[in-house]
């Protein structure tokens, strides 16, 4: 609720704050510096689809050459178990998700409904960290393993040996730069990119097939070879779910693809609350990449397995992180190849944009609501700067190098699909849907196990993901402290009765008493209005009203504020309000009756006892404490001007 009038931004401040983020979408305006954000037109599923599709068919840069080192002639097998758990596992789960949450929050939210109070906020805290591990490592990863991709172009090795740092800071730049110009560019780069870079797999996934066929010795190869190794299918499918913890990057993709989906347009009749267009949409997003990386998955760990020879594969090899392209230059000749390699630099380079989406939707989603984030936070711009420089800071403490930052990928994607797995099931519980209990819960217990074997074969994952969650809440700590003292009411409202006390008020003069409810008897407000009358000095016919403020749930910052008006034992006229916050409920009350009446209010108070410090740590964490001093810094910071700013009177 605004106070007053503030200069003019400048030009820049202006074009950095300008399109907001959709956090707010639904929730009004949140906030005294707020401002409404414009209609939200929203683009068509399948180009959305692109958007997230840069992240998840991206994988198939490395995927195939991950599978081939982690199970030698068993790639294709295990592949095909990677495939099952997308099918069968994350891709329901996250259809779920999509029906729980559409508004892009994800799991989160879903499990932010669970817990109450500041442990649940420091839950939130800790997933949106893992949350951030998963996105940031994203854009760093994928940059970086374009710039190999760069790097080892025959073409360009000579010129470019050495330079893959710098290389991949320039990625970043140009991806950040992309988002500052405007979202629609963001996504019509995607289509283009996905589109060409299917088209080319699709080619020298034929191409493949082709020359199998015509030297149909390499499967019978491969299976005398794969028979001999492991005996039987039991056996095969016994080492696959083994190694499976470290394919799981093949399953990256869905979160993204839930976070993105405001931006999916949906229906025409789509409500904010009710989003079924949206919701149907964006199962179709997931459904139809999950299909199309399937099928992708399997053929090119196939082709992949059954012609590059195995030592290829290792480090030093010419197929170490770059398998499809070794098969594009070995049966489709170089300039195919160089093709296929550029495509291939252009969409990892570009799987950071779905990462950066999703960071823009999750994070102003949850860290402004909490008071743990500056509100310019809700601007796209900034929040891109902001994003752009931690992505920097990565690659530079991990020396661009993509087998650094694998575990802290494949840990961040692990937790967010793990959580997903147990907020759907617990969804399905509450709604007594026995049979999706029990399958979620399967899920849930898949998804946990490889988590687990994740973080025991590569625990830096954990360890990033930690320095990430530390981070988050350090800096979301200090930014609450910081607007410790912030107007966060956004609203407030009046029932009759509670006008009309104003209203009478106002004829002489607004005299508030601020009271703490308690028996709530005849005798506790005729002892208040005695002890405030004595500590004032104020004459015997001066009239009151009280105001009583019931903190709810502390931890939360902003929200609308309701007063009722009541008459107690006959004489005594009150108001009561419920707010997470005493001081800023009666600063937004004060502000509230001098804008309608026009009449400057006033307000007595007694002092608290107790040590200062510590009343002011029950004020931070519990939304009480030393009332008065706060309420009048509040009122201080939100009218500037000491002539129109309400009265606080404390004895």
């Amino acid at each position: 609720m605004s106070t007053t009038e503030h200069p003019a931004p400048s030009r820049l401040r202006s074009w950095m704050l300008e399109g907001l983020s959709d956090m707010g979408k639904g929730q009004g305006v949140t906030g005294p510096h707020a401002t409404p954000e414009p209609p939200h037109r929203g683009q068509a599923w399948y180009r959305v689809m692109c958007l997230t599709g840069v992240d998840y068919f991206s994988t198939l840069g490395y995927q195939p050459g991950i599978a081939a080192l982690a199970a030698g002639l068993l790639s294709p097998v295990a592949t095909v178990v990677l495939v099952v758990v997308t099918l069968a596992g994350a891709l329901p789960v996250y259809r779920r998700v999509a029906e729980e949450s559409p508004h892009g929050e994800g799991s989160i939210a879903m499990l932010e409904r669970l817990l109450t109070f500041w442990k649940g906020k420091l839950f939130v805290l800790t997933l949106l960290g893992f949350a951030a591990t998963d996105f940031l490592i994203t854009i760093t990863l994928s940059a970086a393993d374009a710039s190999t991709h760069l790097v080892e172009n025959p073409h360009l090795t000579e010129a470019l040996h050495g330079q893959r740092m710098l290389i991949t800071l320039l990625l970043v730049a140009l991806l950040g730069a992309v988002f500052l110009k405007g979202f629609l560019e963001a996504i019509g780069v995607a289509v283009a990119l996905v589109a060409t870079y299917l088209a080319l797999n699709a080619v020298v996934v034929a191409a493949g097939f082709w020359h199998v066929v015509t030297a149909g010795h390499v499967v019978t190869d491969w299976s005398h070879a794969l028979t001999a190794e492991h005996g039987n299918v039991f056996a095969m499918v016994g080492v696959s779910l083994l190694v499976f913890p470290k394919l799981a990057l093949g399953l990256s993709g869905f979160e993204t693809g839930v976070a993105v989906m405001p931006h999916v347009k949906g229906d025409p009749g789509d409500t904010e609350e009710h989003p079924a267009g949206r919701i149907r949409d964006t199962k179709k997003l997931l459904t139809t990449a999950a299909l199309i990386m399937s099928v992708f998955l399997i053929v090119t760990s196939f082709l992949t397995t059954v012609l590059i020879p195995e030592k290829e594969f290792e480090s030093g090899g010419q197929a170490n992180g770059r398998a499809l392209a070794y098969l594009a230059h070995e049966y489709l000749g170089n300039t195919f190849g160089t093709v296929y390699d550029v495509s291939t630099i252009a969409i990892l380079w570009f799987a950071g944009a779905s990462a950066m989406a999703g960071l823009l939707n999750l994070m102003p989603r949850y860290l402004p609501r909490y008071g743990m984030a500056p509100h310019w936070a809700r601007a796209v711009r900034p929040m891109v700067l902001v994003f752009t420089l931690i992505a920097f800071l990565v690659t530079w403490v991990f020396d661009a190098d993509v087998d650094a930052q694998g575990g802290a990928y494949a840990t961040g994607v692990l937790v967010l699909m793990s959580s997903a797995a147990i907020a759907v099931t617990i969804a399905a519980r509450r709604a007594g849907q026995r049979g999706w209990t029990v399958t979620f819960g399967v899920v849930s217990a898949v998804l946990l196990y490889v988590t687990v074997v994740n973080v025991i074969e590569r625990p830096d994952g954990v360890k990033i993901g930690a320095c990430f969650i530390a981070g988050i809440i350090a800096v979301s700590l200090l930014s609450r402290l910081a607007r410790a003292f912030e107007l966060r009411v956004t609203d407030v409202t009046l029932d009759p009765l509670a006008e009309r006390f104003v209203r009478d008020a106002a004829s002489r003069k607004l005299r508030f008493i601020a009271n703490e409810p308690d028996r709530r008897d005849r005798a506790e407000y005729r002892d208040k209005i005695e002890q405030i009358r004595e500590d004032n000095d104020l004459p015997a016919h001066e009239d009151f009203v009280f105001a009583e403020v019931t903190v709810t749930d502390p931890s939360e910052f902003e929200g609308r504020l309701v007063v009722r008006g009541e008459v107690l034992h006959g004489r005594y006229r009150v108001l009561t309000l419920e707010s997470s916050s005493i001081p800023n409920a009666l600063a937004a009350l004060l502000l509230h009756v001098r804008n309608t009446t026009g009449c400057t209010p006033h307000i007595y108070f007694e002092w608290t006892e107790g040590s200062p410090f510590a009343n002011f740590l029950r004020f931070f964490l519990f939304g009480q404490g030393e009332v008065a001093p706060v309420t009048r810094e509040v009122l201080r910071e939100a009218e500037p001007d000491r002539a129109r700013r309400p009265r606080v009177h404390t004895g």
